[in-house]
């Protein structure tokens, strides 16, 4: 790759090596110098300008990224399309996140242009989490560079893999003894029935017992049959192979695998086995909430991972629990029990539909309820592609006709929002969707509701694009140099939306932040295509 400070008028087919600012946008670092990009830098009066340029051989950044991301696909990965060279794999199940991180090393090491970013090893991960960048840090990757990448994920794959968790039932018996109170018992079932549906499995009716061999033996054997895993909490901590659990263990026809684990807290702990299945008995600490052994051991059973005596043993790296923040944990947990905390992911983005407008120039028809050759409602076609992306939740503003729209949308996982005041204009609409987004939603994904042509893939890039830690904030979609809907508006701008007025919509916005704003290029003119006359209807419907 040549790189260098170059006359405007020899950059023709150049790549822009830094964002330059022109009357009405801001051309992005990486963009091509065409026909179109030329003329901006010469209308806003730039002379040199500093570009690369690519050689024979070179794989343009783009190209790299997207190569290089599909090859690191395995089941239950998504990867985004690329933006500025950077492609996102996201999980779209939850489960445990494995990494060859020796093969990840050395894809690292190949090349200072490509670099792979990714969570912790054995990070668990809810649907939709990002759980790794690839980067390419230039604008090309040379060729020898790219083979010796493309070869070592072949040989060495898989370097990411996501081992979903499977919905396990899971018995639980309780032991009790007189100085135990009823509320750590009830403290104990609420917390394991945490983690057990967080890990998308189900608890059984919990099984109480006096804290004797005989009678837990026999509560054992009334769950072997119907649980998958078994867990005994014991109203005495388990303090050798011996005790009133083990020995229960071994009575019902189990067997003892290992005693103890080197993670604190979660050191008094008993792994058994029965029938093939994992019989465990608790360590008191499970009755927190709170980080402690038995999530890691729980992650690796729902996963399919084995927790034989040389897998716990292995968990005393890092294992010291009581020193470190409460660890990421699966959406569920956080949202249905407080447990835990939410993961660090990237923000979440919402989808807003306006569906509220008049429709005055189809008048008296609602061109919203216009019904498609495939049957469905103009507006449900919509709200179905967003659906389908990876927008959540997915807001839908009503006013004009708004039972007929509901109704249109009933039996869909949607939030209605009404505008009072739709008759002032689109303004009015986008205020009361904004306002009605949650504090956690990081952007929003605006949709008109006439723009039926649109697909979730297109709606997939636009999202992946948005990175408020890069600055790309505002994610326009363009086709042949035209910029289209819908318009992604990341969190700062919530108060610009909020204080609109009138019909302007927000574009109003867009030319006071334009540092903030990144193109995504599309292969169709669906962005630009809306169907708010009976003529346009009228060529959609034939």
């Amino acid at each position: 790759m040549i790189f260098g400070r170059v006359k405007l008028a020899e950059a023709r087919g150049a790549i822009l090596a830094h964002n330059l600012k022109t009357a009405d946008r801001v051309l992005r670092k990486g963009a091509v110098v065409d026909d179109a990009v030329y003329k901006l830098l010469a209308e806003a009066g730039y002379d040199e300008i500093t570009v690369a340029r690519l050689e024979p051989g070179d794989t343009p950044e783009g190209e790299a990224a997207i190569a290089l991301g599909q090859a690191l696909l395995t089941p239950g990965l998504r990867r985004s399309e690329d933006v500025h060279g950077r492609v996102n794999l996201y999980a779209e199940q939850a489960g445990l996140l494995r990494l060859n991180t020796s093969a990840i090393d050395a894809l690292n090491q190949v090349n200072e242009a490509i670099t792979l970013a990714t969570l912790a090893d054995r990070s668990i991960v809810a649907t939709g989490d990002m759980i790794a960048t690839l980067k390419i840090i230039p604008f090309a990757v040379g060729f020898e560079a790219m083979a010796t990448a493309t070869g070592l994920i072949a040989a060495r794959a898989p370097l990411i893999a996501l081992k979903p968790f499977s919905a396990l039932a899971v018995g639980l018996v309780l032991t009790e003894l007189p100085q135990l109170k009823d509320s750590a018992i009830t403290q104990t079932i609420k917390a394991t029935r945490a983690r057990v549906e967080a890990h998308g499995g189900s608890l059984l009716a919990p099984l109480r017992t006096p804290h004797k061999t005989a009678e837990l033996t026999a509560a054992i054997k009334k769950l072997e049959a119907e649980a998958d895993v078994i867990l005994i909490s014991g109203a005495s901590a388990v303090t050798d192979r011996q005790d009133v659990a083990p020995s229960a263990i071994t009575a019902a026809g189990g067997a003892i695998t290992y005693f103890g684990m080197p993670v604190d807290p979660g050191n008094l702990i008993c792994f058994g086995e029965l029938g093939g299945k994992h019989i465990i008995v608790l360590p008191g600490c499970a009755r927190s909430p709170k980080l402690n052994g038995i999530d890691w051991v729980l992650d690796r059973i729902f996963a399919g991972e084995p927790v034989g005596p040389r897998d716990v043993a292995g968990m005393g790296v890092g294992g010291l629990l009581k020193e470190i923040e409460a660890r990421p944990a699966p959406r569920t947990l956080e949202q249905q029990t407080g447990f835990g905390a939410a993961p660090k992911t990237r923000p979440r983005v919402a989808g807003i539909v306006l569906a509220a407008g008049l429709s005055s120039r189809m008048a008296p028809e609602n061109k919203l309820l216009a019904q498609l050759p495939n049957g469905k409602a103009m507006i449900a076609e919509v709200v179905d592609t967003l659906l389908a992306s990876a927008a959540s939740p997915i807001i839908v503003v009503t006013g004009h006709q708004g039972d007929q729209i509901r109704q249109a949308l009933a039996g869909r996982a949607l939030r209605f929002v009404d505008a009072p005041d739709y008759r002032d204009g689109m303004a009015a609409s986008l205020r009361a969707g904004v306002a009605a987004l949650a504090s956690s939603i990081g952007a929003a994904l605006i949709c008109l509701g006439d723009m039926p042509l649109l697909d979730t893939a297109t709606l997939n890039k636009i999202i992946d694009a948005y990175d408020p830690a890069e600055g790309r904030e505002i994610v326009l979609p363009v086709f042949d140099g035209q910029r289209g809907n819908p318009v992604l508006w990341g969190q700062r701008f919530f108060p610009n939306l909020l204080n609109l007025t009138g019909d302007s919509g927000a574009r109003q916005i867009l030319h006071k932040h334009m540092e903030h704003v990144v193109e995504i290029p599309v292969a169709s003119d669906a962005i630009l295509r809306d169907f708010d006359t009976k003529e346009a209807l009228h060529s959609l419907t034939r």
